[in-house]
This record gives structure tokens, C-alpha cells and sequence, in this order.
């Protein structure tokens, strides 16, 4: 196969000798490769669109019709990809059958984490070597879930058990000594705080399994763990404070502006300059992983985890399809068992140069089979939303594709997808160079309140310029901005309103409303800034009328009741909202 002026540079740039033609006609090329603003869109984009990010190349017919004659030279050999088979003789006869150590507690509490650990063999590989799984049953349940391999010749198998009562359960293995291992456990009551997994309630809303309300208010923290240890304990250290109750965050280590450290742990055995061993994980970093989610579970925070991304030096996000399938396999078995985790497929799925569309279907499909317990899954779009009427998305994060409009869409989101809308990024509260970076923090509060009133739910995340680089977005730390405080404010506003959430009304034709009709009102007028308002309720039924100003976090309750037609002054000023409840 020939490269083409049609061909992804990112495949191009993938082949050594296609690299080198590439680089010896457009010189500045290989320092715009080293850029993380530009890197991703180039290796999205081909030699028609290069003019793009190389203007001052010229890219002269004459010098693109050159190029184009000597990658003509080169093949664009694929590169082969074989998934490998667990072994089936891995070990010997003469080794017994459910022969290996166990460890495992007598009890665990619903929706905990009951963990099988296996003392067995370690030689060859056992990552690709061994197989391993086990059926939890109780009554006429029976539930499967995979094993994993955690280095020094430790199994583990995790179960998150939904039901209370005795519990069996069985190991099967390509390992003689892993196989036909049995026991039991007994599944007691949850603890107080403890209400389960998070599922879509109401189409557009989300409850804990137990029935118990969840309203997401979320933030970004896209490389929080891949930090020194000093700094994640401020980060958990401010979110104990904050109104916060979702993370989003990265698996791999994130390349991109302000975030130039390598990481403490990589993801597989080797190094970038000897190369990746593709089918060795190191399990430290996913041990780190897990312990930051756990940390996160004891705050009461959901961890909408990102599987993979395009903000890489590493090669995490060009690892070939049997590799992303048997790291997705590997990662399912070692969290799905935490109930506060939810799996975004990709920040920005579609800056990934190297995944089709057919490829995220994939993934989806491997996620969605090896997940025993359904968590919530999406994916997340850079400027192409994904089809969120996928049936196998409950719920879409969405970042906005309009520089101005954000929020402002979600109630024909919500009409176009008939699942509950997050916009996981309407832009970040700061001051850096880049325009999704540096709204004020009165914008990003008027941005949740509006997809509050139009029934969705709005994340936030911060980018303050630092001299040491440490911008909340990215690695954590300490919050700078005024919009935490106006949204814990909101938060408490939602949680003093109807017990099927916030769903948006046609109140008025300039600004949005939401409520109950003839039970509960909320309205919300953002930038504009009247100096009253006429409503016409319905006759007879009787409100309690509440002024709130949403910056200055106050609530001045009206003498009297109000019905029918009547008027509410309102002191002219952006950033209010009038609350009635019915009497």
C-alpha cells in the first residue's frame, strides 16, 4: 500500500523511511512533532492539509509533487498484529489441580470489594500465559468475572457482590494449581455511606443502586496520580473541602502544555528509549491506580476514568489493537469491582489519529462484555460529537463544539440523545493562553447553573497560570478560582429540589426554567440583569417565592404567597434566580 497526499501523517510519520522523506522536505516538521498543542492535529491531518501548521514552509506545488514521488518509493507495510493465546500447558502434570495458597476474607460488605488472592507459578510470562477467572453464585445467580496477574506470583480476583447472603465460588484457569479452587463468603449490609454503583434514573438523571440521589458535579484532574506524592495528597486534601463528588482522570500519563514531567510509574515493563514490553504490565502503576481510586471512593467521589488518550510521547495511544485490547481486559478485571468507577473510552476520541470509528465500537464491546457490573460508560468528543444513541453509552460527556454556546444546548441535547447530558468540559476558570483555558470564574458559574435549568449537569476544571506549573486541570493541587464555592452553592440548590431532578421547562423564551409544573419553579436569568419580572402562574395555587443571587450565594425569601399573575422586583443584577414552591 502506497503512502498519498490522502494518507494520515500519523501513519506516515509511523514508518521510518516515509518519516525521514517527510522531514528532509519540510525541515520544521520534526519540531512542530515535538509541540503537544500541534502534535495530535498533525498527525491527524495530511499533506493537503499541512499548509495549516507549517505555513511558512510554502508548500510550493513543486516541493509537494517531490514529497509526494519519493513517499511513492515507500511501503506502507502493516505491521503484524497476533494476539497471543493464554498457554494451555503452562504447567506441568504433575502439578495438582487447585494446589495453589488462597487468601481471602470471610466476609465483605454489599457492593465492597471481595478480593481472591492466589500464591502461584510465575514463570514464562503469566501475564499472556495465564488465563484466569472465577463463577460467584448465590442462589440461582451466577456471575463471572476475570483474574489478573499482579507481578511476584500474585493472582487476584475481584468481586463486587450486589446481594446479600452466602456466596460460592469457583476458579477456573489455564494454571493447574489456579483451577477448580472453591469457597465462600458472606455478603453483609452495606455501611452508612456506602449506596452502590451509580445507574441513569429518570432517562436523564442518576441514582446510587440503592435508590439514593446523585447529582454529578465534577471536576478535572487529567494527571493527578502521575504526580510526586506530596503533591496527590493536596489534591485529596482540597477535594475534602470542595463540592466535588466526580474526577475525571487518565490511566496513561498525559504530554501536553504545563505538563512536561515524566510520570513516577509507566504502564508495561521497559523504557521509552529501549523500547515497551507491550505484553508485560508493571503492576505498581496500576497498584498507585487503584489505591488513588479508593482514595477518591472514601471522599464520595466517582472516578469517570479515561482509558486513552491523544496527549502522549509515550506511545500509550498508538499501541496496536491486540495490545489495547488485552490492556482493556487487564484493566476491567483489576477495577470493575470498585463501584465508583465509571469508563470514558477516550478523552477526545476523535484527536486519536490511530482509532477508527469501527475501533472505539471494539473497545466498547470489549469493555462492555467483561464488565460483570455495568458501570456507566461514554466516550468524549474533541469538535465531532460520537452517535450517543449507541446503545451501549448510558450517558454522554460532552465537551462543547461551539467557542460561545455551551451549556446552552443541553436541552436539545437531551431531545437528540434521550440520555442524561454531562459536559464534562464547557471550558476551564483561569487566565492561560488558550481560549478554553481562561473563562472567569463568573462564566463558568453561570454555565452550570444553565445546564442545570436546561437538565443536565456541568463539569468544572481550573488552569490558573503558575510559575511552577501545577494547574488543577492536570496535576491537582490547590483550587484558585471563584467558581467552587458558587457551584457547592448550586449543588445545595439541586439537592433542595425535586427528587427526579432538575428537567427543563417552556417558561419564558429568555431564560431557562425548571420544575415541576404547579409544584416547583426555578428560574435563572445568567448575564442579563432585569429589574423585575411579570409571571403568570396558574390561579389559586399559592407559591413561596425566593430571590437567589447565584454569585453572591444568598437566598431573600419573600413575605407573603404569590398566584396568578404577579410581579417580583429583582435588583438588577446579572447572575439571579427566582425559586417557588408551592405552598
Amino acid at each position: 500500500m502506497e503512502f498519498t497526499e490522502k494518507t494520515k501523517l500519523g501513519k506516515v510519520l509511523s514508518n521510518k523511511d516515509a518519516r525521514d522523506i517527510l522531514e528532509k522536505h519540510i525541515p520544521q516538521l520534526s519540531e512542530l512533532i515535538l509541540d503537544p498543542m500541534f502534535s495530535n492535529f498533525i498527525k491527524l491531518s495530511n499533506l493537503e492539509m499541512l499548509a495549516f501548521f507549517a505555513p511558512e514552509s510554502s508548500l510550493m506545488p513543486e516541493t509537494v509533487a517531490a514529497l509526494q514521488q519519493d513517499l511513492a518509493t515507500v511501503l506502507d507495510e502493516q505491521e503484524k498484529d497476533e494476539e497471543t493465546a493464554p498457554n494451555t500447558n503452562y504447567e506441568a502434570e504433575s502439578i495438582a489441580i487447585g494446589s495453589a495458597a488462597v487468601e481471602s476474607p470471610d466476609f465483605v460488605e454489599k457492593w465492597g470489594v471481595f478480593e481472591l488472592e492466589l500464591k502461584g507459578p510465575d514463570h514464562e510470562n503469566p501475564f499472556v500465559d495465564v488465563a484466569l477467572c472465577a463463577e460467584f453464585s448465590i442462589e440461582d445467580r451466577t456471575i463471572e468475572t476475570m483474574g489478573f496477574y499482579d507481578g511476584k506470583g500474585v493472582y487476584r480476583i475481584r468481586f463486587m457482590p450486589d446481594t446479600e447472603g452466602i456466596w460460592t465460588f469457583r476458579t477456573k484457569s489455564t494454571a493447574r494449581s489456579l483451577d477448580s479452587i472453591e469457597g465462600h463468603f458472606e455478603c453483609k449490609s452495606p455501611l452508612e455511606e456506602n449506596h452502590g454503583p451509580v445507574r441513569v434514573q429518570n432517562t436523564f438523571h442518576f441514582a446510587h443502586e440503592d435508590g439514593t440521589r446523585y447529582i454529578p458535579v465534577g471536576t478535572t484532574c487529567y494527571a493527578w496520580i502521575h504526580q510526586e506524592e506530596k503533591l496527590i495528597k493536596q489534591t485529596l486534601e482540597t477535594l475534602k473541602t470542595s463540592p466535588f463528588n466526580k474526577m475525571r482522570m487518565c490511566v496513561f500519563p498525559k504530554s501536553y502544555a504545563f505538563n512536561t514531567n515524566e510520570p513516577p510509574f509507566y504502564p508495561f515493563e521497559g523504557s521509552m528509549e529501549e523500547g515497551w514490553d507491550f505484553t508485560r504490565f508493571n503492576p505498581v502503576f496500576f497498584q498507585h491506580l487503584e489505591q488513588r481510586i479508593i482514595d477518591l471512593c472514601k471522599l464520595g467521589i466517582e472516578v469517570d476514568l479515561i482509558l486513552f488518550h491523544s496527549y502522549d510521547r509515550w506511545g500509550f495511544g498508538e499501541m496496536k489493537k491486540s495490545v489495547d485490547d488485552r490492556y482493556l481486559r487487564y484493566i476491567v478485571a483489576r477495577l470493575s469491582a470498585y463501584r465508583n468507577v465509571w469508563w470514558s473510552l477516550a478523552n477526545e476520541y476523535d484527536f486519536m489519529w490511530s482509532k477508527e470509528i469501527e475501533d472505539w465500537e471494539r473497545i466498547a464491546k470489549i469493555i462492555t462484555e467483561n464488565d460483570p457490573y455495568n458501570h456507566l460508560i461514554s466516550i468524549h468528543n474533541g469538535t465531532q460529537f460520537y452517535d450517543y444513541n449507541r446503545p451501549w453509552i448510558t450517558h454522554c460527556s460532552v465537551q462543547r463544539i461551539d467557542v460561545y454556546k455551551t451549556s446552552e444546548s443541553t436541552d436539545e441535547w437531551r431531545k437528540q440523545w434521550n440520555k442524561p447530558i454531562v459536559i464534562d468540559e464547557c471550558a476551564y476558570e483561569g487566565d492561560i493562553d488558550q481560549g478554553w483555558g481562561n473563562i472567569t470564574g463568573e462564566e463558568m458559574t453561570r454555565r452550570f447553573w444553565e445546564g442545570a435549568l436546561r437538565g443536565g449537569y456541568v463539569g468544572h476544571g481550573e488552569t490558573y497560570l503558575r510559575s511552577d506549573e501545577v494547574l488543577w486541570w492536570s496535576k491537582g493541587g490547590n483550587l484558585y478560582g471563584s467558581s467552587p464555592q458558587r457551584i457547592a452553592f448550586l449543588r445545595s440548590i439541586m439537592e433542595e429540589g425535586p427528587n427526579d431532578g432538575l428537567n427543563p421547562l417552556p417558561m419564558s423564551w429568555d431564560a431557562p426554567a425548571a420544575g415541576i409544573p404547579d409544584e416547583y419553579y426555578l428560574f435563572y436569568y445568567g448575564f442579563n440583569q432585569p429589574r423585575f419580572r411579570d409571571y403568570r402562574m396558574k390561579p389559586g395555587t399559592k407559591y413561596k417565592v425566593e430571590v437567589i443571587d447565584t454569585w453572591n450565594m444568598t437566598i431573600k425569601g419573600l413575605e407573603g404567597s404569590y398566584d396568578g399573575t404577579f410581579r417580583i422586583e429583582l435588583p438588577g443584577r446579572q447572575y439571579m434566580a427566582v425559586r417557588m414552591t408551592r405552598i
